[in-house]
């Protein structure tokens, strides 16, 4: 017969499943410093050898890191998505961007469609959170907040999406992103016609996913990052006429 023993589960065991859980579902993110050993012991309702014994455990997984004098970190478990080597050849080719701007086209179509049908009132009121910061910063017109803040827009809705694969592929996506190997963000903010376009766009996102309608979700992300190449394309062209029209300047210089 198929049965076996129950065996009653060691509480470091318990407080991993715990922690693997939050780190799957993104909840806690990589980098993220987790509470002093005391708090957390007594947040998870174990012994500090046992809460030891768990974290000993997760650094073995490559899950946890402690730091000395420091304390105890989610380890960055998206540095190793892609190779440093594939990260510099992405940075050099224009060709990567397009291809970037494609692959989130449809990946954030898809979390769009996903986050109208499956997402809780709680993950939409998230997402409408931080629109409204984006609306403000508009305001302010500080280019560097508002480019943070449409990735923070953009991951609440892959988060709202409830997959969790989708989740940590994404926000590996958006790293590189941010750390400017696929294009500026601020660049787009700090051009005057596409400043308020951009707004108008995250807004009809917004408004689609308020109301739960999965077809103009995914519409109005596919119409956004449609606009964001077409205006990446035109800032190409532009740079490419001024370096051209620098060489002819400075030949004519020294005629």
């Amino acid at each position: 017969m198929p049965f076996r023993p129950v065996t009653p589960e060691k509480l470091s065991q318990a407080v991993v499943r715990q922690i693997e859980l939050l780190i799957l579902r993104g909840i806690l993110r990589p980098g993220e410093k987790l509470p002093a050993e005391r708090d957390l012991a007594e947040r998870l309702g174990v012994s500090r050898p046992s809460l030891r014994e768990a974290v000993a455990t997760m650094q073995k997984l490559g899950l946890l890191d402690t730091r000395a004098s420091a304390g105890i970190f989610v380890s960055d478990v998206l540095a190793g998505a892609f190779s440093p080597a594939l990260v510099d050849l992405f940075a050099r080719h224009d060709e990567a961007v397009l291809d970037y701007l494609s692959f989130r086209r449809d990946m954030e179509g898809l979390a769009a469609t996903r986050a109208a049908r499956y997402g809780s009132d709680t993950d939409l009121a998230v997402i409408g959170t931080v629109f409204g910061r984006m609306e403000a910063a508009h305001e302010k017109r500080i280019a560097s907040e508002e480019a943070a803040l449409d990735a923070q827009f953009h991951m609440a809705i892959v988060e709202a999406s409830h997959n969790v694969v989708m989740l940590h592929m994404m926000r590996s996506m958006y790293d590189l992103l941010r750390g400017g190997v696929f294009y500026n963000r601020q660049v787009m903010f700090n051009q005057r016609t596409s400043r308020s376009a951009l707004l108008d766009q995250h807004r009809a996102i917004n408004d689609a996913l308020q109301s739960r309608d999965a077809i103009a979700a995914r519409a109005a992300v596919e119409a956004h990052l449609d606009y964001v190449q077409a205006a990446l394309l035109d800032q190409q062209k532009t740079t490419h006429h001024e370096d051209i029209a620098q060489l002819r300047l400075e030949h004519e210089t020294k005629s």
